[in-house]
């Protein structure tokens, strides 16, 4: 969230201002601040534009005293042209106001930054409004460093055509008092903003300082009360820090649309009662992936307003994926690793998440029926293969084109991941790319996973493809034997340029590998690994049931659920069974519904996705026993997703009244540049992340607890970015409840 005085008028800026000032007056005496000083030399301009540089090509000069550039057309990054002042003094843990007044062509953006002047460049704060006629722009952040190096710098490259920027009155001021964010959460009570199944368990959550029960009423469209009753108590939930009362209202099983629940004086955001509420969600979490793919145009007549070229294909300005070498000193070969997913909201391509993404779809398809039916409207539709199908393997034929070619050092092993030589700036869509690509090191965990999708490939895809089944097996069986040979390959904790994924134990995926090419091929040396390995007797289900670093549990969910005969599969049926009453042992107690509840209240990057996956497990549960109360678990920790949360938000794009809309990408960027959309309908968020390890998060977040360590911005790449690994989570825990009965 903005600043309240960013983008506004200057006039009404003079009348907010002495507002708040009164307001400040007639208040609480303020804590002691530092002494505030100014850290930008010459900001107004008065003394010509010294100390101010800009890049080459552009000449700064004033008109009517104000500071102005026309920034050439046709450079690629906000970097490539910018206006900026170096030698600026930072103190970490010090409170700075940031300002500004700005002008620029209509529907321009300039991306505003306090950071480090020198290598390696590191943004301590940033900011892209979009510019029109003279607006003051002003916000508050927290220096996570200390450096005499630093810099303000306003970047307005990235544009194809010529345009005119101007900047005046630029501040930078230490010792101001912290900003304090505080989220609108609207209503108090919480409710799934999309749908209750007519045949489900219904709850809300109120947020009250009452103490004792309270009346509530259910209300129809037409404000008619259908039903009424009395809260329960719940107490302060650890999880968000607030007094909680709980409401069922699971008797009222009729459909209906705009619902609304009254209690203390508050009124819900509305919802519906629907027996078929998901069944577009289902569709639309999948289609999601279609617009993250690399190498292929993304066509308007599939999705409307999300057309782009094909990124990554070696046409400028990218450097491609045909032919990519590896970083340097690691091999003397290069790759065609054309294709596949992008990973999240930059253009890398990985192999360990994008191992346990197909495996989600793939299990999808596999233990949901109902997805084999699924118009997902991609290129590929109508060719008699499900999509889902045909969606997955976009992304499995990049991952066996990661394998280490024959004859070569480590052959048969799989490359960590693939991705630019340096970060790139925000708005950026994947044919405008200009950086390097670089191939990384093998390592056994990506060899394990390409071993253990290509497993799975081999069985689904033999009544469709037997070509490209034999292919998924023999690159399967080649990287599970390289794995074997070489099993402490590990990936560096390398984050520059892309993310790390580094993991140095690979039990567990060892142990996931054996499992999928045992329920492929059903032999006898992969049942004995199976049954050696400590995973199969350990307790995998921990406070998140699997991810991309731990995916013994996504094993186990196979081997209780795709027939087999391995001694003993009764215990692994009973370890899902266990995990899954686990799950819901911590859903009763927590007044949200959530399953899930990680120690210390520290909420993982993610912790959408892992209650998605822990959903999983509970869905996977009611498949093997058949029991109503997984069925009602894995309806009741939908709500969390759907908005019955302490934010009072839904984490999917598009459903729900209030929706994270604003998710961390370079190409779904509209909150930086209106021309790009917003993420597609049915992306999900991250969510809570107590770690808020990005600037935006840590300037507003500072101090937050477990559920409010969120914000809907597309700079805070900790709280909520997209992923496609969160997607499968969404996907495959969707697929289970549109089939239920």
């Amino acid at each position: 969230m903005r600043n309240q005085y960013v983008s506004m008028p200057l006039w009404e800026r003079s009348l907010k201002i002495a507002t708040v000032t009164l307001l400040m007056v007639a208040g609480a005496a303020a804590p002691a601040q530092a002494e505030e000083a100014e850290q930008v030399v010459n900001g107004g301009f008065d003394n010509g534009t010294d100390p101010f540089w800009t890049n080459a090509g552009m000449t700064i000069g004033l008109t009517d005293g104000r500071a102005c550039v026309d920034v050439p057309g046709g450079t690629v990054n906000r970097w490539d042209a910018a206006v900026g002042q170096n030698d600026i003094d930072l103190v970490a843990g010090e409170t700075y106001r940031f300002s500004f007044d700005a002008q620029g062509d209509a529907g321009h953006v300039v991306r505003a930054i306090t950071g480090l002047s020198v290598a390696p460049y590191d943004t301590y704060f940033e900011q892209s409004p979009v510019l029109g006629d003279w607006t003051h722009y002003e916000y508050t952040f927290t220096a996570n460093a200390s450096t005499a190096q630093g810099q303000v710098a306003f970047q307005v490259g990235g544009s194809p055509d010529p345009w005119r920027f101007c900047v005046d009155n630029v501040s930078l001021v230490g010792g101001v008092p912290p900003e304090v964010y505080v989220p609108d959460t609207g209503p108090r009570v919480r409710v799934n903003q999309v749908a209750y199944l007519p045949d489900g368990p219904k709850g809300a959550t109120l947020v009250t300082e009452s103490t004792t029960a309270l009346p509530w009423q259910l209300k129809d469209r037409s404000g008619k009360v259908v039903k009424s009753g009395r809260t329960t108590p719940r107490g302060v939930d650890a999880s968000s820090g607030q007094n909680v009362h709980t409401i069922d209202f699971s008797g009222y099983r009729h459909k209906a649309t705009g619902l609304t629940l009254s209690v203390d004086g508050e009124v819900s955001r509305p919802f519906d009662i629907n027996g078929r509420a998901y069944d577009q969600l289902r569709a639309d979490a999948l289609k999601f992936y279609y617009t993250q793919r690399s190498g292929i145009e993304i066509r308007d007549d599939l999705r409307p307003g999300y057309a782009r070229p094909a990124g990554h294909v070696d046409v400028a300005p990218n450097q491609g994926d045909g032919a990519v070498g590896c970083v340097p000193g690691v091999c003397d070969y290069t790759l065609d690793v054309r294709g596949g997913w992008y990973d999240a909201g930059d253009h890398g391509k990985y192999v360990v998440n994008g191992g346990i993404s197909v495996w989600e779809l793939l299990a999808e398809y596999e233990h949901n029926s109902g997805s084999r039916k699924v118009n997902l409207a991609i290129p590929e539709s109508g060719n008699r293969v499900p999509d889902i199908l045909d969606e997955a393997r976009w992304e499995l034929e990049f991952l066996l084109s990661m394998q280490v070619p024959a004859g070569k050092p480590f052959a048969g092993m799989a490359h960590h991941k693939i991705h630019d030589q340096a970060w790139t700036g925000l708005p950026l869509l994947p044919h405008l790319d200009p950086q390097p690509r670089e191939v990384h090191p093998v390592s056994t965990a990506a060899s394990l996973n390409l071993a253990a999708t290509g497993a799975q490939a081999a069985r689904l895809y033999h009544r469709y493809d037997r070509t490209f089944a034999a292919k998924s097996l023999a690159a399967a069986r080649k990287a599970y034997d390289a794995a074997k040979a070489n099993p402490a390959l590990f990936a560096p904790a390398d984050g520059v340029g892309g993310g790390p994924y580094n993991d140095t134990k690979v039990s567990d995926d060892f142990y996931w590998a054996a499992v999928e090419l045992y329920l492929t091929t059903g032999e006898k040396k992969y049942a004995a690994d199976i049954l050696a390995s400590p995973e199969h007797t350990a307790d995998v289900f921990g406070q998140g049931a699997f991810d991309w670093a731990s995916t013994a549990a996504a094993a186990k969910i196979d081997l209780a659920l795709v027939p087999n005969r391995l001694p003993g599969l009764h215990r692994v049926k009973a370890q899902v069974v266990a995990g899954a009453d686990k799950y819901l042992a911590i859903q009763r107690q927590h007044p949200y519904g959530v399953a899930y509840a990680p120690a210390d209240n520290v909420w993982d990057w993610g912790s959408s996705s892992t209650i998605a996956n822990n959903l999983v497990v509970i869905a996977a549960a009611e498949r093997i026993t058949g029991k109503q109360r997984y069925r009602d678990g894995l309806l009741t920790g939908l709500d969390y997703l759907f908005g019955r949360n302490a934010l009072n938000i839904s984490y999917v794009t598009g459903y729900g009244e209030v929706n994270a809309k604003n998710q961390h990408s370079r190409w779904y960027a509209a909150q930086l540049d209106p021309a790009l959309p917003h993420p597609p309908a049915g992306t999900l968020s991250g969510g809570p992340n107590s770690s808020i390890q990005d600037p935006v998060a840590q300037a507003k977040l500072k101090g937050c607890t477990g559920q409010f360590c969120y914000i809907d911005d597309i700079g805070s790449w900790a709280t909520n970015e997209l992923t496609i690994n969160w997607n499968a989570a969404l996907a495959h825990v969707i697929g289970y409840v549109s089939e239920l009965d």
